[in-house]
Formats: structure tokens, C-alpha cells, sequence
């Protein structure tokens, strides 16, 4: 079992591979189904977007079709009326095995002390290129997922962009990222770039609904689902015990700020204490969702912008070593609200 590297990925729902279902995104899903039906499928795609809305799932979704269906003028292909592929189709049971030989996953993989690296490692994306050399199976095609294209350092967007300058014949890029700017222009300029959006929230309910088994007017459903900011991944981790309560607890500290309450802000961090990362990843992802929103809110406010966006990269870093470290999470709350505190003074 390789480790959840997919922001698409939660505990419950199944990984992206297994996942035959997209809910939303309509529009870049027959963006891709004429390109494929129109024989000059471009060799590269970026699908960027938040995380959480289906990047993943989506890319999946295009490479089991194309591995199933690999004449894009057959009868099959030119009339299908989506990327969907039966789950009991052999292409499509080999993918949820990770069995697959012409599908190459490349992602994050986890160190020696079994904590999963910031970066995916440029040994990982060199593997490309002896994959696309190779002979492929049935069909001729050969497809890769890279999930996501955020997490390559300089060396791996270099090793990436030696092999989308010459991408061979009947091969497929499908890059994941949360945030197509951050993508070197290098590697944008070689791919269409498909954006998703968050989904409504009626499509949150529905695909958190599929994913869990509950029914769709579950208040517990309801209320993960419109506090997910268009997120089925962010939704369902709002379901774990405890979660939407702990939302609600930062975001009554941050609409506080720049005032501090030392009590909260110790019970904050009663409650992120212990092993469970759930807690401190719920945490994180609101106070990212709550300066995302302030960012927006001020475009004309250059100074306090630029303080917003230091900390966010901070609040982040400090996020990260707490996680890679397994350091006490009371200093970190504080620390992250004395950082926020400082940048919306004024």
C-alpha cells in the first residue's frame, strides 16, 4: 500500500485509483473526451485547483479510459458519453491494485522513518522517462500521473521538462496541482491546462453521501459539506469526531485577531494534543482557508497582503516541522496565532 500522497485521499473514502465516480467538473471531463476522440490528444495535461475537489480522481478517471479504450477513433471511445470506465473492467481492477504496468504513479514515497517526504524525489521523475522509453502493452499507450507537480524542487521540474520536450508517440502526462501559478512557466507552457473549481455544495453533499454510505440529509453530512469551501476531501475529514467543533474553535480565535485569548488559546491546544495527525491537519487546513479569504478580501491593502502571505508561508513551515517532528502542538498554536497576530495588526 503505497502512502496517501493524493490530497483526493482520505481515510473514508477510497484512494483516487479505486474511485470510479467524479462528481462535478462536467466541463473539463468532455474537454478531455474530445480531445482523446479527436486523435491529437496533447501529450501533456495540467488539471490544477484546490485541494480536495477531484484533481486526483479526474486524472485517474482520463487514464482508465485511455488504457481501456486505446483507439481514440473506435466506436467505443467516439461514443461514449463520458471518461467512465466499469469498475469491473480488467483495466480498471488493475489500477485499483496499483497493477498496471503502462500506468506510472509518481508522488511523494516516505523516508526511512516512515514519514512521507516534502518533496517527491527527482529519482522518482528520471523513472519517466526509462517508462515512456519502454515497449508498452496492449494498446501502445503509456500513461503518468504526477500528483502533485507543486511538490518537484528545481531538479525534478528540470528532469520533468526534459521529457515533456520530448514526449514520445502515444504517451500521456497528467499533472496534478493545487495551484497552477506555482507550476514553472516552463512546464505550463507544455501542457493545457484544465482548472476545477470548487464544486457546489449540493456536489459535496452527494459525493460525501457515496463516499461514507450516509444518507445525503444527514445533518452531520449537511454540515461538513458547507463548511467544506467546495472540498469533498476537506468535508469528509470534517466528519471525524470532534472535527467540525475544532473548526469552529480556531476560527472564533482568528476572528478575533489581532486580539489574542491566552485561555483559548490553550484549550486550542489541549485540543490538538496526541498522535492523532487528523486534528492538527484540521487545524491547519482552516487557518489556510481563513487567510485565503483575507488575501481576497484586501487586494488593494499591498503592505498587509504581503504580511498575510509571510505568515501563511510561516504558519506553514512551523505546520510541517511540527508534523515531520512530532513537536507538542500548544507552542505551535501559539506560535501560529502570534504570527498571524502580527500580520493583521494595523
Amino acid at each position: 500500500m503505497s502512502p496517501r500522497a493524493s490530497d483526493d485521499e482520505t481515510d473514508e473514502a477510497p484512494p483516487p485509483r479505486a474511485t470510479t465516480v467524479l462528481f462535478g467538473h462536467a466541463a473539463a471531463e468532455a474537454a478531455l473526451l474530445a480531445a482523446y476522440r479527436s486523435g491529437r490528444v496533447p501529450h501533456a495535461f495540467l488539471i490544477a485547483g484546490p485541494k480536495g475537489v477531484g484533481k486526483a480522481t479526474l486524472a485517474y478517471r482520463m487514464a482508465r479510459f485511455v488504457l481501456a479504450l486505446p483507439d481514440p477513433a473506435g466506436r467505443e471511445a467516439q461514443t461514449a458519453a463520458s471518461l467512465a470506465v466499469a469498475s469491473n473492467h480488467p483495466v480498471a481492477r488493475r489500477i485499483a491494485a496499483q497493477a498496471q504496468p503502462d500506468l506510472l504513479i509518481v508522488e511523494r514515497t516516505l523516508n526511512d522513518k516512515g514519514v512521507l517526504h516534502k518533496q517527491i524525489a527527482v529519482e522518482d521523475i528520471r523513472r519517466t522517462v526509462a517508462f515512456f522509453g519502454s515497449t508498452a502493452g496492449e494498446g501502445g499507450w503509456r500513461v503518468a500521473i504526477v500528483d502533485a507537480v507543486d511538490e518537484l524542487n528545481r531538479s525534478g521540474a528540470n528532469a520533468l521538462l526534459k521529457v515533456l520536450e520530448e514526449p514520445p508517440e502515444r504517451a500521456l502526462l497528467l499533472l496534478v496541482s493545487h495551484s497552477a501559478s506555482r507550476v514553472p512557466a516552463t512546464l505550463r507552457s507544455r501542457c493545457r491546462i484544465l482548472t476545477l473549481r470548487p464544486l457546489a455544495e449540493t456536489e459535496v453533499t452527494a459525493a460525501v453521501a457515496a463516499a461514507t454510505g450516509a444518507a445525503a440529509d444527514d445533518r452531520n453530512v449537511a454540515a461538513a459539506a458547507a463548511a467544506a469551501e467546495g472540498s469533498v476531501a476537506r468535508a469528509l475529514a470534517l466528519l471525524d469526531e470532534g472535527a467540525l467543533a475544532l473548526r469552529q474553535q480556531a476560527l472564533d480565535l482568528l476572528d478575533r485577531l489581532p486580539l489574542l485569548d491566552t485561555r483559548a488559546l490553550h484549550a486550542l491546544g489541549e485540543a490538538l494534543t496526541g498522535s492523532d495527525p487528523q486534528p492538527l491537519a484540521a487545524f491547519i487546513d482552516t487557518v489556510n482557508v481563513w487567510l485565503s479569504r483575507r488575501l481576497d478580501r484586501e487586494p488593494d491593502a499591498l503592505s498587509r497582503m504581503a504580511r498575510l502571505a509571510e505568515a501563511w508561508q510561516r504558519v506553514n513551515a512551523a505546520a510541517r516541522d511540527a508534523e515531520t517532528y512530532n513537536l507538542e502542538r500548544k507552542p505551535l498554536v501559539f506560535n501560529v496565532f502570534g504570527l498571524l497576530a502580527e500580520a493583521t495588526r494595523g
